[in-house]
């Protein structure tokens, strides 16, 4: 694990010095307030992961008709009935049960009380951002910590190649225009795009006629929701410029063919 930090490290330094006209990322203040949350309640969300499958072992262990819904253990009167069940269950076994429903109580407290944190600092940081279709705090918040000030980007291209959205022809010297997925990029704000893709796909914005009118084109759907990512891509970028000029965008017509995917 050492060797392969020591080799990331160096490869970053070679890169900068190969490019002296790396964006430099800046974190000050609210913003960077921002990605220490996120970072934070990331890390709470595994360990909670972790309890609830320790848990789910546990209780199958002890009865199998213990059964607890899907994503169940985030909700409060989910925990509660589960620690009123497990009462009249003795042993170690069941010990553990019920200290682990007490940890996933506390870690579940804990995450909401910072997402309601976040939501504080990104409605003030970033309201163009909220407003994009599909975005939620907690995405809006990803991509603000993770961006690091959107001025460094000249353009919505260069923001696209931070993204992980901008197209990678399938070989060199490609004149047919085909593209594969591209990898590379900041992960977390690809993810944080994908959800927001998701979301609209589902009928939350224009995302879903988007695609729709991709797939009618011959797209696959793989390849219509890699454009959407994209055109997201755009969108953000736009909405943080607009953010940190301190004023929301004014609405825009939609284009004539469609393509507006912003509020």
């Amino acid at each position: 694990m050492k060797r392969a930090n020591d080799i990331l490290k160096a490869a970053s330094a070679f890169s900068a010095l190969r490019h002296d006209n790396l964006p430099v990322a800046e974190l000050d203040g609210p913003t960077r307030q921002v990605k220490l949350l996120v970072d934070y309640r990331r890390d709470l969300v595994r360990q909670r992961t972790r309890a609830v499958n320790r848990l789910r072992w546990h209780l199958h262990e002890l009865d199998p008709s213990l059964h607890v819904p899907s994503r169940g253990l985030r909700r409060y009167n989910v925990m509660d009935d589960l620690a009123d069940r497990l009462r009249i269950h003795r042993g170690l076994v069941a010990r553990l049960a019920r200290e682990l429903v007490d940890r996933i109580r506390d870690l579940t407290r804990t995450i909401n009380g910072l997402e309601a944190e976040l939501r504080i600092l990104v409605r003030e940081l970033a309201p163009s951002l909220l407003a994009v279709p599909g975005c939620g705090v907690l995405g809006a918040a990803m991509i603000l910590g993770e961006t690091a000030g959107v001025h460094r980007f000249r353009d919505k291209d260069a923001y696209a190649r931070l993204t992980g959205t901008a197209p990678i022809p399938v070989w060199s010297g490609n004149s047919s225009g085909k593209v594969r997925l591209n990898r590379g990029g900041n992960r977390t704000i690809n993810t944080a795009l994908h959800m927001i893709a998701v979301t609209q796909i589902r009928g939350v914005g224009p995302g879903k006629d988007y695609v729709d009118r991709q797939l009618a084109r011959g797209k696959t759907r793989t390849e219509a929701v890699r454009l959407l990512r994209r055109r997201l891509s755009e969108v953000v970028f736009t909405a943080l410029r607009a953010d940190a000029r301190g004023h929301a965008a004014p609405p825009s017509p939609a284009p004539a063919d469609g393509r507006q995917l912003a509020a």
